[in-house]
């Protein structure tokens, strides 16, 4: 499976994951991580979401046309 990978989450938590590589989208609210979400390019293959960001979207992740997530650890 080929594709990018999204960092979704509070801007403190997320963007060193830019220094690998992944593309980072700073969300500090439940509005902002849906529509970053809503947002994502069709490249995406793995989104890393923070505990926030991942409550913020509920099911949405779960949907079978999503990207794959992983939360990340407290």
């Amino acid at each position: 499976m080929a594709g990018d990978v999204v960092v979704i989450g509070t801007s403190d938590l997320v963007a060193g994951f830019g220094l690998a590589g992944a593309g980072v989208r700073p969300a500090d609210t439940p509005a902002s991580v849906l529509a970053a979400w809503r947002d994502l390019p069709s490249s995406v293959a793995v989104v890393v979401l923070t505990e926030a960001a991942a409550a913020a979207l509920g099911e949405a992740r779960h949907h079978p046309d999503a990207p794959l997530t992983v939360v990340l650890p407290r």
